[in-house]
């Protein structure tokens, strides 16, 4: 496996794509049409200690990205967090290349009310085949943030530049929030197949007792089951049936106790390690917490 190349800063991204030193140390706009802009991305795996918000237009290829490979075609944003490895294993460039890309490290930000936000936005830890996919109306709104972000980058810094940049990028986010949103919901019928597998992988989990030996099935496990990284399936389900992936492992091993405690005399305790509980303290408060009784309670009453 090839080395990691680690790029630490927005300058050193610049150099990188080519297109010379940034203008703030903190914060850098390349547009993809840049006369200088690298042409030809070598295949290799780069972590970068930066946020990047790109938006691929003109670009086809091939990148890897967790477990997936995700071909990324025009009109596609890929956003992610720093940390993060991206392999480039195939790329195509055309000749009219657009697009542009948004970096800024942390320190920028970390003063800031986006600052302690900024784990809100959960489409930094989606994958690239969870990536955003843009109309032009859509691709217009965000480019003429973008446009105001190197417009004030730009120009001689002042007391008003940091937060104005700021401010920008919350406001970038926000509408890939409303934008993701929206792809949620365009999408809903194959949210729908989404949320029946998602409902039938909890069945098969506890009927091969899998949970003997790894106990609660957990968002993780049920992410990677299904192809998709833990937080674009809590919002997918969130957005389709109004409850995260956690309620739904939580609802699901609730009702399979509820049937438990009224069709057998098994103890509240050889229930809990049935169920995949390490404790079963944790097994009855997470069943008070739902339910607003004890296990022993529920079964007297009923």
């Amino acid at each position: 496996m090839s080395e990691i190349i680690t790029i630490k800063t927005v300058t050193e991204a610049n150099e990188f794509l080519g297109v010379g030193k940034p203008k703030h140390p903190l914060v850098s706009v390349i547009y993809h049409d840049h006369e200088n802009f690298r042409r030809e991305y070598q295949k290799g795996r780069y972590a970068l200690d930066l946020y990047q918000i790109s938006l691929k237009d003109g670009i086809s290829g091939s990148l890897g990205y967790g477990r997936n490979s995700y071909d990324f075609q025009e009109g596609s944003m890929i956003l992610t967090a720093p940390g993060q490895v991206i392999i480039m294993t195939e790329t195509v460039i055309s000749q009219e290349t657009g697009g542009w890309s948004l970096y800024f490290h942390p320190d920028l930000i970390r003063k800031s009310g986006l600052g302690r936000n900024i784990d809100t936005y959960n489409f930094f830890s989606y994958e690239s085949n969870e990536a955003l996919h843009l109309s032009e109306d859509e691709i217009k709104v965000l480019t003429d943030i973008i446009e105001k972000i190197e417009r004030e980058i730009s120009q001689n810094i002042d007391k008003h530049s940091q937060s104005l940049i700021i401010s920008n990028i919350e406001l970038l986010l926000n509408y890939c929030r409303r934008f993701y949103d929206r792809q949620f919901y365009t999408r809903s019928n194959m949210n729908k197949d989404i949320v029946t597998h998602f409902e039938r992988l909890l069945v098969d989990y506890y009927a091969s007792n899998l949970q003997q030996n790894q106990g609660v099935p957990t968002v993780k496990y049920c992410a990677e089951q299904l192809n998709h990284s833990p937080n674009y399936l809590s919002d997918l389900l969130k957005k389709e049936t109004g409850r995260n992936a956690m309620d739904h492992i939580h609802f699901f091993v609730i009702e399979k106790a509820k049937t438990i405690l009224l069709s057998t005399e098994e103890t509240v305790s050889e229930i809990a390690y049935n169920l995949g509980f390490d404790y079963p303290q944790s097994f009855g408060k997470l069943f008070k917490n739902k339910t607003g009784m004890s296990p022993t309670k529920y079964r007297n009453l009923n």
